[in-house]
């Protein structure tokens, strides 16, 4: 059989460098959200504090998407420089829709993120992402500690949207299968960006609410303040946001998948298969004969 050309999955591969750098970034993201739950584990009673981390959380976690997309660009192909152009005008266009009103916690900003990630993958997804609340931030003076938080869940958002299953053959399926992992974060991100400020909500009232954290706390108490604080704050705003992503996702998805899918054709690699021609040696006897890699 002949050799195959590279797929266009083994050659869109995300370049190490730019995994490893979105791999620190979220470790370094998860410590400074989870801080909380994790000091009852390893037996420690800190106050430290997430306004306190934030602006090393802000610098690592930017620098850290540069490093991503220079990897892209070393890939040493025309495509990856071309993805990150693309990139380049989605968060453009990503972070100008956040200056549209919204109303309670419904954005238009997570429609893209996900589409992008489910067709461009992870890497990509991430850093569209966290790119989009760190420009439209700066776009309109929304700069403060919460910012980190907010890029790191809206890249998880698209990092995530790339693990999802492609089903390019069954696009109404792919398309509820975007509009619930839409639903699905519409809720998980509220849930991830209160916990850069729920410790420190209702300081001097924390015994008598039992909404906030305090220190001492064990990992289970933890727990059921969190849950609490969760469900009588901030699960409306979050439901109208997931509500939000699925509308959006399932009247304006199809259009915008096939258009970034045929984008990524464009500058991707296709297997290629080619068949065996017969071959008359001089006794007058056909055989078959192998097509050689680049050679056919």
């Amino acid at each position: 059989m002949p050799r195959p050309f590279p797929t266009a999955s083994e050659r869109s591969m995300t370049p190490l460098s730019a995994r490893l750098a979105i791999g620190v970034a979220s470790l370094i993201g998860l410590a400074g959200y989870l801080w909380p739950f994790l000091l009852p584990v390893v037996g420690i009673d800190g106050t430290a504090s997430a306004t306190q981390a934030a602006p090393f959380i802000l610098a690592v976690v930017t620098g850290l998407c540069l490093v991503a997309i220079l990897g892209e660009l070393s890939a040493g192909d025309v495509r990856p420089a071309r993805i990150v152009a693309l990139l380049g005008v989605l968060v453009a266009v990503n972070a100008t829709l956040r200056l549209l009103p919204t109303f309670l916690g419904a954005s238009p900003v997570f429609l893209l993120i996900v589409l992008v990630g489910a067709v461009f993958g992870g890497a990509i997804g991430f850093q569209l992402g966290a790119l989009t609340l760190l420009i439209s931030s700066l776009l309109t003076g929304g700069v403060g500690p919460w910012l980190p938080y907010q890029m790191l869940g809206a890249g998880w958002v698209g990092l995530t949207a790339g693990l999802l299953p492609r089903l390019e053959d069954h696009p109404r399926r792919r398309l509820v299968l975007l509009a619930g992992f839409g639903a699905g974060w519409g809720l998980l991100y509220g849930a991830l960006l209160n916990l850069s400020f729920w410790p420190f909500t209702a300081p001097g009232v924390e015994y008598a609410t039992r909404l906030s954290w305090v220190p001492g706390m064990s990992f289970t108490e933890t727990i059921s303040a969190y849950g609490r604080f969760y469900l009588i704050t901030s699960l409306p705003h979050d439901a109208t946001r997931a509500v939000a992503n699925v509308v959006l996702i399932v009247a304006l998805g199809g259009p915008i998948v096939r258009l970034l899918e045929r984008y990524r054709s464009r500058f991707s690699w296709q297997s290629v298969e080619f068949e065996p021609l017969p071959v008359v040696d001089p006794d007058g006897h056909h055989h078959v004969d192998e097509v050689l890699p680049g050679h056919a």
